[in-house]
């Protein structure tokens, strides 16, 4: 069993949610505290021992290949003036990782995205995680699911118990076997009734290499657009899936008020902003 080193990040979604501010900026690059989701996304991958991200991208995102990049002649700039702490804050460029990009062309889908990441994973397992999908906690959420794929060998989900009334929203896991958590299948966005499950699939998944073979011939689904669950959904059927129960608190920081949740809970953990904060809501 090889090492999970490699994770694909599609990052080309149009934001609509968040409209105007989307029309220039990645939802992906919106800031939580004063660092893009995105950059919180990368972090957590490199502390999970990833080594290679693929960010697939959109012609309209490349202010996110900027942020990934060196800014010479603003670094320039701030050492002829001698800015110390400003120079730390520009080196924007992760360390001891390889980032690369590839641009989608038009939005067709998760299913469509992650396929164009075929040459890149070769014949690798690989990590997925969704660049609007933040988990804020003490093992990163990535870590957690490769701890799980170490001892399954198989295909994990990470997963989080929702509201039953949440149910509608999300990819809700049907479980073969509860105590040990294996996957039967996901069914996507069902009623409350129709739920298999109060737990659901977010944005965190390590999949075999096998899956670009049913993405080729991926049916369009939810949206009219080709959807990863559903190519997971049919590689169900041939390969284990389980799902990793994380240890962790989610944010759909591509909804406004997943993003508000997520800028108040980091603002309470940063040192320079926390007790200003709390004083402001407390009054509040």
């Amino acid at each position: 069993m090889k090492k999970i080193t490699k994770a694909v990040i599609p990052v080309a979604g149009l934001g609509t949610r968040f409209l105007p501010i989307t029309k220039s900026v990645p939802k992906e690059m919106l800031p939580i505290v004063d660092k893009p989701t995105l950059s919180y996304i990368i972090d957590e991958c490199i502390e999970s021992g990833i080594t290679d991200i693929l960010l697939i991208t959109s012609p309209y995102k490349k202010v996110i290949e900027d942020y990934f990049d060196q800014n010479f002649e603003l670094q320039h700039r701030l050492e002829q003036k001698d800015k110390t702490k400003e120079l730390e804050l520009l080196n924007t460029k992760p360390e001891n990782i390889n980032i690369y990009f590839i641009r989608q062309g038009e939005p067709k889908g998760s299913g469509h995205a992650i396929k164009l990441a075929k040459t890149f994973v070769g014949e690798d397992d690989f990590a997925v995680l969704y660049g609007d999908d933040l988990m804020k906690s003490e093992i990163p959420a990535l870590k957690q699911l490769i701890k799980l794929y170490n001892q399954t060998s198989a295909n994990i989900i990470g997963a989080l118990e929702v509201p039953k009334e949440l149910s509608s929203k999300y990819g809700m896991i049907e479980f073969k076997n509860k105590s040990t958590k294996e996957i039967n299948t996901i069914i996507e966005k069902p009623s409350i009734d129709e739920s298999p499950s109060n737990y659901a699939g977010l944005g965190r998944y390590i999949v075999s290499a096998k899956i670009f073979t049913i993405l080729e011939s991926l049916s369009l689904g939810v949206g009219n657009e080709y959807q990863f669950t559903d190519a997971m959904k049919k590689l169900m059927e041939k390969e284990k899936f389980y799902a990793c129960l994380l240890n962790a608190k989610y944010y759909d920081t591509g909804s406004k008020i997943g993003y508000l949740k997520a800028n108040i809970d980091y603002a309470l953990e940063n040192k320079e902003l926390k007790e200003e904060l709390k004083t402001y809501l407390k009054d509040f």
